[in-house]
């Protein structure tokens, strides 16, 4: 992220101000330093009096309704203060846009790294450091499947009724409209498009016990601790919302590297992999910490690989347009055939 780009966003003076009004601290912002992390958000971290805090605000154009997304963000994250679920703590939100342009919030820092971008030493050397990572994201995933999303005041949050019946019918639109785009080819060389939409209509669960979903649970979006393999925090919420949270678990399945430690993307992911435990070790941990069923978890795992290589061949019809990158689209195609080869390996397994 730019200097720029973040300047442009972020008024430091007005945020000053609010936070003034907040009672948040006194004196100047400091050490303000913009964060990377794969993310088009804004990640601003300064200090103020004696604490660090981290804004979050959207971009300037942002591919959804920004301000409610960190509405809805900081809803969620505010709700889940005091539970088992790692994650950031929430500090303020400003709900209106009259002070930055758009909604944002404040939370505390997180103490931790990616496991994608590179492991520090004690996790590279030592492989039982690495299966203690790999089980600790599924212990996220069932620990956030265990809040009470009523209890904790997240009702109307999302629209669990039909949640599961309703996902074929929307991917399969989705993948549909991208017929607009000129010179896109068309579905034709994925693999069991229609066989994989078919079989998710004929199997799926016929009821769950609704709790909160995280929406794009996987590797890069959970921060490990630097002194052990447990989780420090899951991160970006933006697509969090009500409905199964078994959805959670799937994607986590759908994206989880194989035993080479190669991602469905067909790119080598988190290196040394050797210790990782494997998908079926994630779910039976999962179980551990879970009531839920999971006895059609595989249905799970094969709508997220539906679900996301619908989501990634966007790209390659926009690529097919010159909206986007060819080099991109090329890749996010083959992305989208390693994830619709994974769906049927699993459905004829």
């Amino acid at each position: 992220m730019s200097l720029e780009s973040w300047t442009d966003l972020v008024d430091l003076e007005r945020l000053t101000g609010w936070m003034d009004e907040q009672g948040l601290e006194k004196g100047p912002l400091t050490a303000v330093t913009a964060l990377t992390g794969g993310t088009q958000n804004i990640l601003l971290k300064f200090r103020r009096g004696s604490r660090d805090f981290v804004l979050r605000r959207p971009p300037h154009r942002p591919h959804m309704n920004g301000s409610e997304t960190m509405r809805r963000e900081a809803r969620v994250l505010g709700a889940l203060a005091g539970s088992d679920v790692p994650h950031p703590g929430l500090i303020a939100a400003c709900a209106e846009e009259d002070v930055l342009g758009a909604a944002f919030y404040l939370m505390e820092p997180v103490d931790g790294f990616n496991a994608t971008v590179g492991l520090p030493p004690l996790h590279a050397g030592n492989a039982s450091v690495r299966r203690e990572m790999g089980l600790a994201i599924a212990d996220g995933a069932a620990a956030l499947g265990r809040v009470d999303y009523v209890a904790v005041g997240l009702t109307g949050l999302g629209k669990p009724e039909n949640y599961l019946e309703r996902q074929v019918a929307r991917w399969r639109g989705q993948l549909e409209s991208y017929a607009e785009y000129e010179g896109w080819a068309g579905p034709g060389d994925i693999p069991g498009v229609e066989r994989v939409a078919k079989w998710l209509g004929d199997n799926c669960p016929r009821d769950f016990k609704p709790g909160v979903i995280h929406g794009d649970y996987h590797l890069a979006n959970v921060m490990y601790r630097h002194d052990s393999g447990q989780l420090a925090a899951i991160v970006d919420w933006e697509l969090t919302t009500i409905g199964d949270p078994l959805i959670d678990l799937g994607w986590l399945m759908a994206t989880w590297p194989d035993a080479d430690g190669v991602r469905t993307t067909g790119s080598v992911g988190i290196q040394p992999w050797e210790g990782f435990p494997t998908a079926p070790e994630l779910i039976a941990r999962y179980a551990e910490g879970s009531t839920r069923d999971l006895s059609a978890i595989g249905w799970y795992a094969v709508l997220a690989c539906y679900k996301l290589g619908i989501i990634l061949e966007g790209t390659n019809a926009r690529a097919a347009a010159g909206k986007a990158p060819r080099e991109t689209g090329d890749m996010l195609h083959a992305s989208t055939i390693g994830l619709f080869r994974r769906a049927l390996g699993w459905i004829d397994t």
